[in-house]
This record gives C-alpha cells, structure tokens and sequence, in this order.
C-alpha cells in the first residue's frame, strides 16, 4: 500500500491547455513542461497539453528535451535554459530549438551535423540569461539569420513581474521587447516573438505576441498565488493518504518533535505516513489543514521526516486505513496547492515541483 500518491487529472490539464490557448488568442501555446512537468510527470503532461492545443512544449534542460523525445513526443519542443557544448548536436538531431544569447552557441550550433533552430533571448529586466544589449540582440538574430547551418526561428524575452499588481515594470519590459521584434522583423518578418507566461496570458494581452509559454496555469495553479478558479483553471493535482494509527490523547499530553503541540483537552490524533522527505514542508505543521471523511482537521505538531499528526477531535470515531485528503477536495471543502503556499510562505510553484520521495503517482482521466 502507497505510504501516499499524488493523482493527477489529465483531462483537468488539457481542460486548462485548451483556456489558455483561448487566452492567448491568435498567439499560439507553448506548454512549460520543465522539472518533470512542475511535479505532475513531465511526459504525461506533455501528451496531455498537446492534445490540449498546445502547438509547443518548453523545457529548461537539454536532459528533458531528449527525454521527452524517447518517450515519442512529437512537435516543437524549445530548450529555454543552458546547454553545455557537448549536449549541442544531439539536441540539434532530436530537432530541439535552442535559446542562444551569445555568439558561443551560435558556434556550436554552426557545427552540428543537422541544420540548428535558433531563438535569440533578450534580457529586458529578469537578469539572469539573455543579453542585455538590444543591439547585440538584434546583431546575434541577423548573425544566426544569414549563418549557414542554423535557422533564426525566434526571439524571446522573459518577464521578472507578470504575477505582480504593479504592471508598470512588465509594460516597461514588453516595450524593450517590442522594439527587438521590430527590428528583426526588418530582415525575418516571420520570426516568432514570444515573451507571455501563464500571469501576462491571462492578465496582459498586449505581451501575447506570436506566442505565450504556459506554465503554472496548465496544472490548474494560480499564477497570482490566490484562487486558480477564479481564471477558470482547473486543479489537476491531489494528494492523498491514510489514517496509519489513531490512539486517545489525553489533556496535558504532547505530540511530536519539540511537544510543540500539547493537547488542550482530550481528543484524538491520526498519525499519516507522509512527511517532509515527501515534501511536505516541515514548517506546515500547526499552520494548514487535511480533509478527514469530508471534514478538516488541523495538522498539529512538527511536521517529521517520514509522518504527520491530525487532531481528529474529541470523539472522533475515523478508523486506521481511513482516507487522507492533503490537497484536493472532499465533499464541499478543499485545501489548495495556494494555502500550503501560503502557509509555507513561498510560492505554489515550490511546493508543486518539491512533492515526491516515497508517494506514489496515478494518472486519471484521457489527455
């Protein structure tokens, strides 16, 4: 018996895929796919938001690129991040699109034995990849433009605030952008522009361009950190366990690590076997709740290594084998990937990619 699994509705997915494209309007999907499809399974996401309409996949690692490929994923897929030299050719033969931002890899694109599909990235304001000069962006496209052996298939940006109130730093960024699109348009007037994330899909139609790259908002995620269903997203991801031992507690006795929990009066604990080396985060303990028969229960104690206490209440008449609702819904109530987020303070994106150790993962419903 799984000690937990995580379920991941496909059909949730290609649901979500198939709004965002409508989203995008004439812009075209590229599914973000990267660090195993933000935790749902990178190859069943990808067949999943492909049949959700989504004409692109996008990763950040060459090492995905090819595993998706081995897995017989068709259609575009674009490597967003670094590339070592040696991953180049093979790249290049899987017919992988790369990211270029110097003339480095223009070179070794050159080489490859397989003409080489090239998006030159601009860095209008993320400061990480990207080169910050519009000319030597502009100077790189026309380079890979009139390059034997590669092809200028893009030009790409990426925004550091779409999720923010304040818009006035992505306006400022999608202008810079615009004027490198201008300028490449002068000499490849079919270059494809994209720059959108699933907050500037849903929030920004003037960032859209020729391509949006979807990636929180595909799983059913809120990319303002809020409600998903407020966007009309889908959540595609649940998580599930067990009541593994249930014992009376009495008042004045304590439970866990620390005794940071000391019951009050007396009730009844539910131990779960999922923990921290399964990604919940040890500090969620006392600060978020499961659904118990339909019913939520506070997790009290500090979160362990390898399991989690419920106080069941006063009473309580749940049996060992029980299910354990972490995330989803049971019945009229529901805890979202966003509250854990919350509590955790940090991002719904962390503690989607950090779920995993020990849980088990089922797939429902058809791409």
């Amino acid at each position: 018996m799984a000690r937990a699994t995580a379920e991941v509705d496909l059909e949730a997915i290609r649901l979500n895929c198939e709004l965002l494209d409508t989203k995008a309007g004439s812009a075209v999907l590229c599914a973000v796919v990267k660090a195993n499809g933000y935790g749902h399974g990178m190859v069943e996401v990808a067949r999943a938001a492909q049949a959700g309409g989504a004409n692109w996949l996008a990763v950040a690692a060459g090492t995905e690129a090819l595993a998706l490929r081995h897995a017989g994923i068709q259609g575009h897929i674009l490597v967003m991040g670094v590339v070592g030299r040696e991953e180049v050719d093979e790249l290049v033969s899987a017919s992988c699109d790369l990211v270029a931002w110097s003339d480095d890899l223009v070179d070794w694109a050159v080489r490859a034995e397989t003409q080489a599909r090239i998006h030159v990235k601009f860095d209008t304001g993320m400061g990480r990849l990207g080169t910050r000069s519009l000319p030597n962006a502009a100077r790189l496209a026309l380079r890979v433009k009139e390059s034997e052996g590669v092809d200028l298939i893009g030009v790409t940006t990426h925004f550091a605030t779409a999720d923010a109130a304040d818009n006035s730093f992505m306006r400022e960024q999608n202008d810079r952008f615009g004027e490198l699109v201008g300028q490449v348009r002068l000499f490849a007037p079919d270059v494809l522009a994209h720059a959108a994330n699933s907050a500037a899909t849903l929030g920004f139609p003037e960032s859209h361009h020729d391509m949006v790259r979807c990636g929180i908002g595909i799983y059913g995620l809120d990319p303002f950190g809020a409600d998903p269903t407020v966007h009309g997203l889908i959540p595609a991801l649940a998580l599930k366990s067990w009541l593994a031992t249930v014992k009376e507690t009495a008042a004045g006795e304590s439970v866990g690590y620390g005794q940071t929990f000391v019951a009050a009066t007396p009730t009844v604990i539910g131990t779960v076997p999922i923990g921290y080396a399964d990604g919940l985060r040890r500090l969620l303990g006392g600060q978020v709740e499961a659904l118990v028969g339909g019913r939520r229960v506070p997790i009290v104690g500090n979160v362990s290594m390898d399991n989690i206490t419920l106080d069941l209440g006063q009473g309580a008449t749940d049996s060992v084998g029980s299910e354990v609702v972490l995330l989803g819904s049971d019945g009229f109530n529901r805890v979202l990937v966003e509250d854990w987020a919350r509590a955790a303070q940090t991002i719904n994106y962390e503690i989607a990619t950090g779920l995993g150790g020990r849980t088990s993962f089922e797939y429902r419903g058809k791409a």
